[in-house]
């Protein structure tokens, strides 16, 4: 998110001026709603050149997410999963780059950069990100065998960090001071927000987890906080990977725990590439219940029904 006024081609304008448009806390227009989802121009940019050019590898895994619920602790145990067993000496590549740089996210760095990149060199199984919704994914991600994982959290959480996160980089960004609280929220509750609305994006990805289990694993945030082991196990299951030893999930936790990646030197300096943000802003607390801190009890019915409203009858419960 390098700019909430980016400069953007001139046929990215015109495409533009006929989508709905919101003042995200500031005078003028700076999020679009293409495709029923709510983007900045960038980004925008960046999802018609992955749609565009995309070509999925069957043995590729697409991590995607709803925004703040867990992507970079994904990211982080994605890439140690998979990088384990490699060799006995295998090098921590966490110590040398911030998950984000592990794993780019397509639409907002692979593709926002590059229309066309060259991702030939890239070595098999190639690991990716979205917070794209699943039905504007490419459809050679559909049709192929490759693997998504993908992850949410309690909507709650997901708001709280979501106003943290903004206050870091878009209030900064625009000098409009601090976002409050209550103005973020009715943005939230309206759909409004940065790869909203929330609850249709998880909707999205649920529906294809119960159609493709194989093809599609859903996972939450709550329950990889409470149960950590068991969840890494699942995954690694998912992705094909088996662990020796209850030593080797210890590991793999310890290694993308939060505390330890918060106090890399990687991680409290510089800026992940493609974004200006700095990598620091991608761990604050990672805690579950964090909202009991700043909702009232108003704001605690009103997203618990609208929440209640959109999962109806799908069978998804994300307050656990």
């Amino acid at each position: 998110m390098d700019s909430m006024n980016s400069q953007v081609p001139s046929s990215l304008d015109a495409l533009l001026t006929q989508l709905p448009n919101a003042s995200y806390h500031s005078d003028t227009p700076n999020f679009f709603q293409w495709e029923g989802i709510w983007l900045l121009p960038e980004f925008i940019q960046g999802a018609l050149a992955f749609r565009s050019h995309f070509e999925a590898h069957d043995d590729d895994v697409i991590l995607a997410s709803t925004v703040k619920s867990g992507t970079t602790w994904l990211k982080a145990l994605c890439s140690c999963i998979m990088q384990n067993g490699r060799s006995e000496d295998e090098e921590d590549i966490l110590t040398k780059h911030n998950p984000h740089v592990c794993v780019q996210t397509l639409e907002g760095q692979t593709y926002a950069e590059n229309p066309e990149p060259d991702l030939s060199g890239m070595p098999s199984p190639r690991l990716f990100h979205t917070h794209l919704h699943y039905r504007v994914l490419p459809d050679s991600i559909k049709n192929s065998k490759c693997k998504i994982v993908y992850i949410t959290r309690n909507p709650k959480d997901a708001f709280v960090s979501l106003w943290h996160h903004c206050n870091i980089t878009i209030a900064k960004l625009t000098k409009s001071g601090t976002i409050p609280l209550e103005k973020e929220f009715q943005y939230f509750c309206d759909g409004v927000t940065l790869f909203g609305p929330f609850h249709d994006h998880v909707l999205d990805y649920w529906a294809e987890s119960l159609k493709m289990p194989n093809k599609v694993l859903f996972m939450k945030y709550d329950e990889l906080n409470r149960d950590p082991k068991g969840q890494v196990k699942r995954l690694a299951s998912f992705l094909g990977k088996t662990f020796s030893s209850d030593e080797e999930v210890d590991k793999v936790m310890w290694r993308c725990s939060l505390e330890r990646l918060k106090n890399l030197d990687v991680n409290k300096n510089g800026v992940v590439p493609g974004t200006n943000m700095p990598t620091s802003v991608f761990f604050r607390r990672g805690v579950v219940g964090d909202w009991k801190n700043y909702f009232t009890t108003e704001m605690e019915e009103k997203l618990d029904n609208i929440t209640c409203k959109k999962l109806e009858g799908s069978g998804l419960d994300l307050d656990n």
